[in-house]
């Protein structure tokens, strides 16, 4: 597969072991907004995917002119030992070199994390957006919370071990979605308009090809954590999630809070995402 690119212009601001800090910025003044990317099998390439399917030119077509992505390093073999921990440190790091206080928006599984970081460090956090990410399992079901659910644990440190101490997103995707999607789901997942002429069409569906073939690796002990921790034990609805030393208290989060889900959603499903509005007690 070729690497997915990205759409906008941008410029690395920062290089750390986990992640890159790419900035899309067209302006240096006021507060930045910043995007956790999704961090589970494919790229941040997402956030910026192709002209007219970008979350980076949207916020920067309404008039947010700091924005930058979370651009999480696929995990060598050297890596293998991160955990939960070790990802929040970093965004730490990326806030307090951002100024230390940022508007942030938390993606799929870059969701949890955001809103996790929110709770541990409130006065770094002036607006949230958790966007389709798992906060509450029980509060309902979907494919992924499902397949977490029913599969033992001791299937997840196989393929850990298969890794070498890594989840390799080439085995993540066979276990997960075997199947490659065809161009009618492709164009059904993009929202494809009708008049799109058909050389628009290819382009974009060659884009989805290599998005969706270009997998990332994890770290084995970040990926047992969230198994584990987020999907089997539900800690961060329950109140028994830890991050950074400290017990994580949604209730203690102030700033705006802004959730979105998707109606038909297989990785999560919306009650998942909007049991959070009970759980920050605001």
């Amino acid at each position: 597969a070729r690497e997915p690119r990205w759409t906008t212009p941008n410029q690395v601001a920062m290089e750390l072991l986990s992640v890159r800090l790419r900035d899309f910025s067209i302006a240096c003044d006021g507060v930045p907004t910043l995007i956790c990317a999704p961090f589970a099998l494919h790229g941040s390439t997402i956030t910026d995917f192709a002209p007219r399917h970008s979350l980076v030119a949207a916020l920067q077509a309404a008039g947010i002119k700091r924005v930058l992505v979370t651009d999480w390093r696929s995990a060598s073999s050297d890596m293998r030992f991160l955990s939960v921990d070790n990802y929040l440190a970093d965004l730490n790091v990326m806030v307090d070199e951002l100024g230390g206080i940022v508007d942030l928006i938390g993606l799929c599984q870059g969701g949890w994390m955001a809103l996790v970081y929110a709770a541990r460090f409130p006065a770094k956090v002036r607006k949230l957006v958790v966007a389709g990410a798992p906060i509450d399992i029980a509060a309902g079901a979907s494919g992924l919370s499902d397949l977490a659910r029913n599969t033992p644990m001791a299937i997840f440190r196989e393929l850990v071990e298969l890794g070498g101490g890594r989840i390799l997103g080439r085995h993540a995707l066979q276990f997960w979605a075997p199947n490659s999607p065809y161009n009618e789901t492709i164009r059904e997942f993009l929202q494809v308009s009708d008049t799109t002429n058909s050389a628009a069409l290819r382009r974009l569906e060659s884009r989805f090809r290599d998005w969706y073939a270009w997998t990332v690796d994890l770290p084995g002990a970040y990926y047992l954590q969230v198994v584990e921790h987020l999907f089997k034990g539900n800690r961060l609805a329950t109140g028994g999630f830890v991050a950074l030393g400290r017990q994580i208290d949604l209730s203690v989060l102030r700033c705006p809070l802004f959730l979105l889900a998707a109606r038909d959603d297989d990785v999560v499903a919306r009650e998942q995402l909007f049991a959070t509005e009970r759980l920050v007690d605001c």
